[in-house]
């Protein structure tokens, strides 16, 4: 993003040497069965479950901890971002999901993207959400961008307690390097074919949910996209913003540049909410959206329930709309 990156020269692909595809595909586990139910997976409904807040926390509580044990952050290269995936990963084989993971280089380290993706749908009609699962090596990176791997994370985990049989197909990304200039997410585009791109009717990316003096940004690039999200917060009668702060800096660029529809949420990161700002959203006019911004503060402490909360309910309600 604009401000994403003020502190890091966005990296080009000749910046990085690419290194081979791991096909480290983790056994899968079934999933057990609704409580209530004896039959099998249920077609997937028009109405999203309501996430709990609590299960993305504790999963920002995990990202915190994991920083805390590995140098203070979660940055590409360092332990804490292989442990951050490992967590991930172990939640998902868990669930039953199908997951791999990429390696690439970049900077003189070896990088790691992990996809998932639920079993059934049609594949030739794939929706995709993604997140960058990388900190910044300046702190753990708890809403730059757990918040928003948290938050796919739960809604992943929630598409497995439902055993959903969606139309068509999901998939969920965490993507490394960030950071660093997208090199993940490009290197993760780059390694599909032109036929496997055609695939993916949708890419939807989520950068920054819990904002401490939130926004609510939604991506303006593909309008049946972008309607979704409009869709679900006009339902709760809260307003929108077109996020056009970070456009092109962040893990969608390389899907848009494919020619893949993206779409997405953003709550705010280093520019200063303006008082017509605070008086339809809430919080502090001529403070930064996230005053803690690529600092050693972006810690577990520095998230709004709440602006959690109303994003990953959208991420839910969106993916539930689109894979129908």
């Amino acid at each position: 993003m604009r401000t994403k990156h003020s502190r890091h020269a966005l990296t080009t692909g000749a910046a990085f040497a690419a290194a081979m595809t791991l096909g480290l595909a983790a056994p899968t586990v079934q999933a057990a069965p609704p409580a209530a139910s004896t039959t099998s997976a249920t077609p997937i409904a028009a109405t999203a479950p309501d996430i709990p807040v609590a299960n993305v926390k504790a999963h920002l509580a995990q990202f915190q901890q994991i920083a805390d044990a590995n140098g203070g952050n979660r940055a590409h290269g360092h332990a804490g971002y292989k442990a951050s995936l490992d967590y991930v990963k172990g939640k998902l084989d868990a669930a039953g999901f199908t997951t791999s993971v990429q390696q690439f280089t970049s900077s003189g380290a070896t990088g790691y993207n992990l996809i998932a993706d639920w079993p059934g749908g049609d594949t030739s009609r794939t929706v995709m959400a993604g997140a960058h699962l990388d900190s910044v090596d300046e702190g753990p990176g708890v809403n730059d961008d757990g918040s928003g791997s948290a938050g796919i994370l739960e809604t992943a985990l929630a598409v497995s307690r439902a055993q959903l049989k969606p139309a068509k197909h999901l998939r969920f990304g965490w993507f490394g390097a960030e950071e660093l200039g997208l090199v993940g997410s490009k290197y993760y585009v780059d390694s599909l074919s032109s036929t496997e791109r055609a695939k993916i009717s949708g890419y939807l990316n989520f950068d920054m949910i819990g904002s401490p003096n939130p926004g609510y940004f939604v991506y303006d690039d593909d309008p049946a996209l972008e309607k979704v999200f409009k869709d679900y917060f006009a339902k709760l009668s809260l307003p929108t913003e077109v996020e056009t702060e970070g456009d092109g800096r962040s893990d969608h660029a390389p899907f848009k540049n494919a020619g893949i529809p993206v779409g997405g949420l953003f709550s705010g990161a280093d520019y200063i909410k303006t008082p017509a700002q605070a008086q339809k959203w809430g919080g502090t006019a001529g403070k930064a959206f996230d005053a803690c911004y690529h600092q050693s503060c972006d810690t577990s402490a520095n998230i709004d329930d709440t602006a959690l909360g109303h994003h990953t309910d959208a991420i839910a309600y969106a993916l539930w709309q689109l894979a129908s």
